[in-house]
């Protein structure tokens, strides 16, 4: 209790930089700043905000939100149709660039509670591969209220290249409006990119992509 209060505290008076030229030389009084009615109310309301943030990533969890899941073509259609945003990656086990993508959604995933991120593997769906209309793997589709609305197919979209960063997909899937921007101090206490530090990953086989 002591400690949020000391947070909320501090909040108030970097929002009281203004009049420090004034107080400079003015002791503040912790105990009795503690008794103020107006920083109780912001810590309560600090609180209330912890809460209700923390119910809608529990209630996003229980939806799949969080993790990078594989996902059978029965299951396809509840997915996709049981969140707002889902990304779906349609791959082939043996493709090395499938393989390169998974592991830039894995890291992105948990950073991205909002959006659903989920794989497809494409032998084992015949039906959506057929419906969707996919030809070329690794294929990425995004999804909004269970429609297809975009797709990113192979690499072109980050310069043809195996060796692109975790960054640059992710700025891509903000630009498209599929998952959201952080901000700096969700970036801080995410501690960046958890699967993949140097968010690159260096390919040795050929660089086309491949293709079912």
């Amino acid at each position: 209790m002591r400690q949020h209060l000391i947070l909320v505290l501090q909040e108030v008076l970097s929002q009281q930089k203004a009049l420090a030229s004034s107080s400079i030389n003015q002791e503040v009084d912790l105990d009795e700043l503690m008794d103020d009615p107006e920083l109780e109310r912001l810590h309560a309301d600090r609180i209330a905000a912890l809460k209700k943030e923390a119910e809608k990533r529990q209630a996003l969890k229980k939806q799949g939100h969080g993790e990078y899941r594989e996902v059978t073509e029965a299951d396809f259609l509840g997915e996709v149709t049981g969140s707002e945003k889902v990304i779906c990656h349609f791959y082939h086990r043996e493709f090395y660039r499938c393989k390169i993508m998974d592991k830039h959604l894995k890291s992105l995933a948990p950073r991205h509670m909002d959006t659903k991120f989920i794989k497809l593997d494409a032998e084992n769906a015949p039906f959506f591969v057929a419906k969707l209309g996919v030809k070329t793997l690794p294929c990425v589709i995004l999804f909004r209220k269970g429609i297809a609305v975009d797709r990113l197919i192979g690499f072109q979209d980050m310069g043809g290249k195996d060796d692109f960063a975790t960054r640059t997909l992710e700025a891509l899937l903000i630009k498209k409006g599929i998952v959201s921007e952080k901000k700096k101090d969700e970036d801080d206490e995410d501690g960046g990119y958890p699967e993949s530090r140097r968010n690159t990953v260096r390919s040795s086989v050929d660089p086309n992509s491949d293709s079912d």
